[in-house]
């Protein structure tokens, strides 16, 4: 008998350290992919001011950039924090961002509008993802995170719904720009949580 009270101490004390070992996990993995993603929509919103900066779109992709510059703060900020390591892909996604930015607003601003609606709308669910996955590890342990990723959440779904409003619909190959675009963003996804 005392030899069996003694095997499940240290049994649930790994259990409870392989629950740890997961959360943390967890937490770093949605910290470098959203840092990564918020790296990439601050260069998207970037690229997409230098083309259209003049014009009477400008304003309205500034202060969707203004929201993407807060939350690239966050995140750095949540990196140093939680000790969470950046994907390495930074300079590539750095790039990449401004250069689907730029690109898509030489299609003009429905061009530009199309990105953004594609862009956020694959941000917003993966983003709900996130704060699925942070309620079943531990809501209460996660309450900060779950109240940043939710904001930001809803500042994206903003941004989907301002696309659509500034006619982003009316871009050329409205349909198959945004399917690449979401097909982009989903494998940036998945390759920046991984490394």
């Amino acid at each position: 008998m005392a030899s069996t009270s003694l095997l499940r101490i240290p049994c649930r004390h790994m259990s409870q350290m392989a629950r740890q070992k997961r959360s943390r996990e967890l937490v770093d993995k949605i910290i470098r992919v959203d840092h990564a993603g918020e790296l990439g929509a601050d260069r998207i919103y970037q690229g997409q001011l230098a083309v259209l900066g003049n014009t009477s779109v400008g304003p309205v992709i500034k202060e969707m950039w203004e929201d993407e510059k807060i939350h690239l703060e966050t995140f750095n900020k949540l990196i140093v924090q939680h000790r969470a390591r950046p994907t390495v892909l930074l300079p590539i996604w750095n790039v990449a961002g401004f250069a689907l930015g730029a690109g898509s607003a030489l299609l003009g601003k429905e061009g530009a509008m199309a990105c953004t609606v594609a862009v956020e709308a694959v941000i917003g669910d993966h983003y709900n993802s996130q704060i699925r996955d942070l309620m079943e590890d531990d809501p209460e342990k996660h309450e900060e995170l779950l109240k940043i990723i939710k904001k930001f959440r809803d500042d994206e779904l903003h941004h989907h719904d301002t696309g659509l409003e500034h006619d982003a619909e009316k871009a050329p190959f409205y349909q198959a720009l945004t399917q690449v675009i979401k097909i982009g963003c989903k494998g940036a996804i998945w390759i920046s949580e991984k490394i």
